[in-house]
């Protein structure tokens, strides 16, 4: 269908297109957005000015094209361009994050490079809750999302010899709230912000086992009822 034909269209016509629009460019915004994420992960090991930084470089352009005319689209479609930016102004402040680099100011205090961790982050673990409908499922990749994400940020602003020792860093301040223990200002907020997320998985995981073992309980009561009932019937 045209786009002219679509806009054309009564309001509640051109919402409904929108979410099918939407629904079928799920997939491939899903792989596009774990492709930004790999790139921003692998960016953190590529020094200088190699040609893998510039094939990096240019896929993440690429890529960030792709998020730009998606929601090009998604707004043009939409019958009410303010209502659309009320529900994904987010979005929008993710899409401006790769011009931070072009901003010296910022680029010295390393903005950009938390611009695009973060909003990777954000864009995968939105890609992980519309895939996943297991809640402990989408909650552990979640988990590793996170993690994955800390490492990065743990390791350009911490004091750190490796990768491997700011990941093994990230993940236990991540699970069990344990700090980092370093001066920058940037660790110590993230030290703040793991720790409740320590706290908010592990209640998490408290109450889908509380849950389960719930259902599991009103399970075997049934079964232990209509025994009782089946044995009644039978005297």
């Amino acid at each position: 269908m045209r786009l002219r034909a679509v806009l054309q269209r009564s309001w509640e016509e051109r919402e409904d297109y929108a979410e099918l629009l939407a629904a079928r460019l799920d997939g491939p915004l899903t792989v596009a957005g774990i492709a930004f994420a790999v790139i921003v992960l692998a960016d953190q090991f590529v020094t200088g000015r190699s040609p893998v930084r510039g094939y990096l470089d240019l896929a993440g352009w690429v890529l960030w094209g792709v998020f730009v005319f998606e929601f090009a689209l998604r707004m043009t479609i939409a019958p009410s361009t303010s209502q659309f930016f009320r529900r994904n102004w987010w979005q929008l402040i993710f899409l401006a994050v790769p011009f931070l680099r072009f901003l010296r100011p910022l680029a010295r205090l390393r903005v950009p490079r938390v611009g695009r961790v973060v909003s990777s982050a954000v864009r995968t673990s939105r890609t992980a809750a519309r895939r996943l409908s297991s809640r402990l499922v989408w909650l552990s990749v979640l988990t590793v999302i996170v993690v994955l994400a800390a490492s990065q940020i743990v390791f350009e602003f911490g004091d750190y010899p490796a990768y491997g020792d700011a990941l093994h860093a990230a993940a236990l301040a991540t699970v069990t709230g344990t700090a980092l223990e370093q001066e920058s200002g940037v660790l110590k907020a993230l030290d703040v912000i793991l720790g409740v997320y320590s706290v908010v998985v592990f209640a998490a995981l408290a109450a889908m086992l509380a849950a389960y073992f719930m259902d599991r309980t009103g399970v075997d009561d049934d079964e232990v009822n209509e025994q009782e009932a089946v044995e009644q019937l039978s005297n």
